[in-house]
C-alpha cells in the first residue's frame, strides 16, 4: 500500500511518473477512467489535508478547464466538535469567509457602477466621500479609485483598517494622522498592499448609490448569479449559518503557540457558539469597513466557480450580460508592475509583482516568487487571501479558459516554518494548487 505523503503525493509533485494525474479529468484518450482519476486526485489532496505535521482543518477546491468545471471536492470539517461524532463535514454548500479574495469580488461590484456612470476611476475620491482625502505629505495629489484599486494610493494599514459603526471614516482620517499615510511616496507612485483601500472603496460605493454595502453587493453580484452568502452574516438564514465553516488554527489564543498535534482552536465564524451580531445603527456612506469589503465575504467554492465562469464567458451568466467585456478587459489590464530594481513597490518577497484593478497578476516566471504552479506555465490573474487560519485563492487564465479555487478553513502549523519551495506562498498552498492543476487541468493547456 502506498504511504500517503511519501508515495502518492510524492509521485505527483516530483515529476510526470504519475501520468494519470498529468492528464486532465475528462477526455476519451486518457489512460484511466474519470472515476479512477478522480479517486487519485481525491487521495492526493486528502494526503495534504491530513499531513500530521501540517494538518488542515478543511479544504474546498474547484477547477475549471476550458471554461467547464473539471473537478470539485471537499475535505475535512466545517465545524469540529468535542468528539469525532460531533464533527460536521465540509459540503459543496459550505460557505467560507474568503479573506482578501473578497477585495476582488468587491471590485466586480464596483465595475458595474463604473459601467452605469456612477463613478470614474480618476476622480478625486474626496468628491464622492464628501470630505477631503489627501495625503498630508502630498496634498496636491488626489487619491483616486485607480490608485486605491492598484494599491498605489499611499494609504497604509498602520493606523487600522476596520472600525465599528459608531465611527465614521471622516473622523478616523481626521484623528489618524501620519499613521494612515506613506510619508515618502505620493499617491500613484508606489505599490504597498493596503487593506484600508477597500474600506474607502466600499464607503464610496455606498455614497454614490445610497445603499448599504452588504445589500448593494447582493444586488450587484450575488443575486444576479443566484449565490448564497454575503458580507453580513447577521442577515444569513439559519441554513446559511449552519453551512458556514468555522475558521481554525492549532495555535493557542493567549500565547500564540503553534501545536500541530494539539486541538483545533476556533478563530472566527464559530456561529454555533457566538451568533453573528447585528448592527443597530448605521449611517450609509459613513464607514463601510463595518461590512469588510476587504475580507468579509462568505461564499462557497462552487459560488466562486460561478463567478469565474461568468468572467471566462465574457461577463455573461445564463444568457444575461452582468459585465461588459470591455469592463473585464479594463479590470484585468495591468495597472502596476514592479520595476526591475524593485524601486516602485514593496513586493513582499516577490509575491506582488504586478497588479490590475483589484486583482493580482501572476506571471509564471521561475524564481520570481509569484508563480502558482510548480513546473507549469500557468500565468493567471486573480487574488489570494489569508486571515484567521483561512487561506484562499481565486486564479484564472483567460487565454486557455482555465482556473482554480482553493479555500482552506484552518492551518495547523506555523506558516512561517512551512514556507513555499518555489514561491512566496506557504508550502500547503503550493501543494494544493500544484496537485489540483496537474490533476484537473493538466499540462496540455
Amino acid at each position: 500500500m502506498i504511504n500517503k505523503m511519501t508515495g502518492l503525493l510524492g509521485l505527483l509533485l516530483l515529476g510526470t511518473t504519475w501520468s494519470a494525474l498529468a492528464a486532465p479529468l475528462g477526455g476519451g484518450a486518457d489512460k484511466l477512467a474519470p472515476t479512477a482519476r478522480q479517486r487519485a486526485l481525491d487521495a492526493a489532496l486528502s494526503a495534504i489535508v491530513d499531513d500530521p505535521a501540517h494538518p488542515l482543518a478543511s479544504l474546498s477546491v474547484l477547477a475549471i478547464r476550458h471554461g467547464k468545471v473539471s473537478y470539485a471536492q471537499q475535505f475535512g470539517y466545517r465545524q469540529i466538535g468535542a468528539t469525532p461524532a460531533d464533527h460536521l463535514p465540509v459540503t459543496p454548500d459550505t460557505l467560507f469567509r474568503i479573506a482578501s479574495v473578497s477585495k476582488m469580488m468587491t471590485t466586480l461590484g464596483l465595475m458595474r457602477l463604473l459601467e452605469q456612470g456612477k463613478l470614474s476611476l480618476d476622480q478625486d475620491v474626496g468628491i464622492y466621500l464628501g470630505f477631503s482625502l489627501r495625503n498630508p505629505h502630498f496634498p496636491q495629489r488626489p487619491v483616486t479609485l485607480r490608485s486605491l484599486l492598484s494599491h498605489t494610493s499611499s494609504l497604509r494599514d498602520a493606523g487600522g483598517y476596520a472600525w465599528g459603526p459608531e465611527r465614521s471614516l471622516r473622523d478616523v482620517f481626521t484623528a489618524g494622522g501620519d499613521a494612515m499615510w506613506d510619508s515618502s511616496a505620493a499617491p500613484g507612485r508606489y505599490f504597498t498592499y493596503s487593506n484600508l483601500n477597500w474600506g474607502v472603496i466600499g464607503t464610496v460605493m455606498e455614497q454614490v448609490t445610497g445603499e448599504r454595502f452588504d445589500l448593494l453587493m447582493r444586488r450587484l453580484l450575488l443575486d444576479p448569479l443566484q449565490l448564497r452568502g454575503g458580507y453580513h452574516p447577521a442577515a444569513f438564514s439559519q441554513a446559511e449559518l449552519a453551512d458556514t465553516a468555522t475558521l481554525y488554527r492549532k495555535r493557542t489564543l493567549e500565547t500564540e503557540e503553534w501545536r500541530p498535534h494539539g486541538p483545533w482552536i476556533a478563530q472566527a465564524d464559530d456561529f454555533d457558539q457566538h451568533p453573528p451580531a447585528g448592527i443597530a445603527r448605521y449611517v450609509i456612506g459613513s464607514n463601510a469597513t463595518v461590512f469588510s469589503p476587504t475580507g468579509g465575504l462568505r461564499i462557497s467554492a462552487a459560488g466562486l466557480g460561478t463567478v469565474m465562469q461568468m468572467l471566462l464567458d465574457g461577463g455573461r451568466h445564463e444568457g444575461k450580460q452582468l459585465l461588459q467585456p470591455a469592463s473585464i478587459a479594463l479590470m484585468f489590464g495591468r495597472q502596476w508592475q514592479l520595476a526591475q530594481d524593485g524601486s516602485n513597490g514593496n513586493s513582499e518577497r516577490g509575491l506582488y509583482r504586478a497588479w490590475g484593478l483589484g486583482n493580482q497578476q501572476f506571471d509564471a516566471v521561475a524564481g520570481q516568487g509569484n508563480g502558482l504552479v510548480e513546473g507549469a506555465s500557468f500565468s493567471a490573474v486573480g487574488h489570494l487571501g489569508d486571515a484567521y487560519g483561512l487561506v484562499s485563492a481565486f486564479v484564472l487564465d483567460f487565454k486557455h479558459r482555465n482556473g482554480m479555487v482553493m479555500l482552506v478553513g484552518g492551518t495547523g502549523s506555523d506558516p512561517e516554518r512551512y514556507p513555499g519551495a518555489y514561491s512566496a506562498m506557504g508550502r500547503s498552498e503550493e501543494l494544493i494548487l500544484t496537485t489540483l492543476y496537474r490533476g484537473a487541468i493538466g499540462n496540455n493547456e
